[in-house]
This record gives structure tokens, sequence and C-alpha cells, in this order.
């Protein structure tokens, strides 16, 4: 009968894409990663990756048996960080990472009702992108984050969506796309554009790169900064960009397709091994009462 060593070996292999790099994930030999999955492969009767090239490949019979191993090792972290938390203190230190470009008016009505709560709490704020925030909480580094939605997302990650920010393409007043509308999105691929890329050099998924000519910030007031300056066009929350339209200094892209439309999620992330602490299960709560629906 497999072990759970052996399905946490081959489902970390399948994620990181070779047995190397799982070893270093798991914090184990190769040669012991290698075993686990050949032991897992000997108790299922078939072979889960072909290993006739350079990097492992699943099979057809390992497709088969991934989401069953995936399940599996995350309902066992789930019940031992339960179980742990039964008998450990209940932490009160809060770390929350927020993506700058979603509105947070309503952040101090948060923190003071779950004070009130948790009168010992301990907070520390941090800003950074979304995808950086994914990565923080991921490696433990903040215990909540509050991010614009991702494709991909680790599976130690809890997430909930609480919200809905709407984007608009957006070029300064002076610049020449918006002397004229232009006739379809392929025009835009001949002017510089603006993006947001993490501080790893990660592309969102949200923010995709369109042009040949690119600049890149880790937040969304630096685009508006360089849009503002005529720099290129950009994606941006319409919250951000709205006083700057009105003040005549920057403006939509004008495009014949008028009606495109760009919305993104809003997420608050935890990773599962604190997501279940009364503290962060509070947190999450007052994120979803307060800030769903908030433009």
């Amino acid at each position: 009968m497999f072990s759970l060593e052996q399905l946490e070996a081959f489902m970390e292999t399948v994620e990181s894409g070779s047995f190397s790099n799982a070893a270093r994930q798991l914090k184990k030999a190769q040669s012991v990663v290698s075993q686990h999955v050949m032991n897992l492969e000997i108790d299922c009767g078939v072979e889960l990756f072909d290993r006739s090239g350079r990097y492992p490949v699943l099979t057809a019979e390992g497709s088969k048996l991934l989401p069953y191993a995936r399940a599996t090792i995350l309902q066992h972290r789930r019940l031992k960080h339960t179980a742990l938390s039964l008998f450990s203190r209940q932490s009160s230190e809060v770390c929350l990472a927020m993506d700058e470009g979603i509105p947070i008016q309503r952040i101090s009505e948060i923190i003071q009702l779950l004070e009130s709560d948790f009168p010992n709490i301990e907070l520390e704020f941090l800003s950074a992108s979304s995808i950086d925030i994914i990565d923080m909480v991921h490696s433990g580094r903040a215990s909540t984050g509050l991010i614009f939605s991702e494709l991909s997302m680790p599976s130690s990650i809890d997430f909930e969506s609480i919200g809905v920010i709407e984007f608009d393409l957006y070029v300064a007043s002076s610049h020449p796309l918006a002397k004229s509308v232009a006739p379809n999105m392929d025009s835009l691929r001949l002017y510089r554009q603006l993006c947001i890329r993490s501080r790893n050099t990660k592309t969102s998924s949200f923010q995709q790169v369109f042009s040949p000519d690119v600049w890149y910030a880790d937040n969304y007031y630096v685009l508006l900064e360089l849009a503002l300056q005529g720099h290129g066009w950009c994606l941006l929350p319409e919250h951000m960009a709205s006083s700057s339209v009105s003040s005549g200094n920057l403006t939509r892209v004008p495009i014949e397709f008028e009606q495109i439309g760009w919305y993104a999620n809003v997420d608050v992330i935890q990773h599962q091994d604190k997501s279940s602490l009364p503290l962060l299960k509070r947190l999450r709560q007052l994120f979803r009462e307060l800030l769903v629906g908030q433009k």
C-alpha cells in the first residue's frame, strides 16, 4: 500500500517539474524522492512518468492519479494543522499584505472590529504586487493577502473571492493614442505598454504583455505616474485613474470597440497552515462583509 511520502514525492515532482526540484522543495535527497515515486509505481502497477526525455512527463495513468494524490495530501495537511492548533497557543500576530491597486477605504473599520475581538493582536502591513503577495503567503512571510485573482495558485493556499474591480486602458491626454480612435486592439502594439510585474519578474495572468515595447513596475501607482508622463499606455483600476481623468491629464484609450471591459476578482488568501485559526477566520469574515462590492 502506498504511503503519504510517496504521494507527496509524486505530487511535488509534477508541480516542480523534476525529481531534483522536488527534492529541493521537500528537503530530501533526490535518490529518496525518486525511490518514493518508483515504489508508488510498483504499488500501482503502472508507470506514472515517462522518463525518456530530460524531464519526467506524466503518463496517462499518472494524470489520472494526480488529482486523487493532491486531494489526499491536502486533506492530510489540513488534518495535521488542525490537530496542532488544538494544542498550541493561538497566535495573536497578523501580517496583512495588500496589493496597492485594491481600494481599502474601510480597512481601519476592519482593524477596529478585529481588535475589539482580539485585544492583544499584533499587526504588520505590507504592500506589494499580487504575485509577490502570493509568494509571501506561501512562504509564511504574510499570514493574509488581499490580491487580484491569479490563474495559478500554490496548493498550500486557501483563497476566497470577495469582490470585483473594474479596469480600463489609459494613456496621457497628450499621447498620440489619445488623438484618434484606434480601429482595433492591434493598434496598441505600435506603442509602449506599461505593465505590472513581480519583483522576481513574474507577469500577472491579468496583466498580459501585448506590445513588443514594455516598461515594468511592481505597483499601479508607478504605472499611473508613468502613464501621466506620456511614457505609454496601461491597464489601471478605474478608481485609481478617475481623478486624473477628471482633471483632463489622463484619458481612456479610444478604441472603436469601446465595450471591452476588464474585471478583476479580489481575493483574500491565507496559507492553509493558518486559515483555520480563529483570528484569521475572523479577518477573512470582515473582508467578506465590508469589502464586497466596494468600487
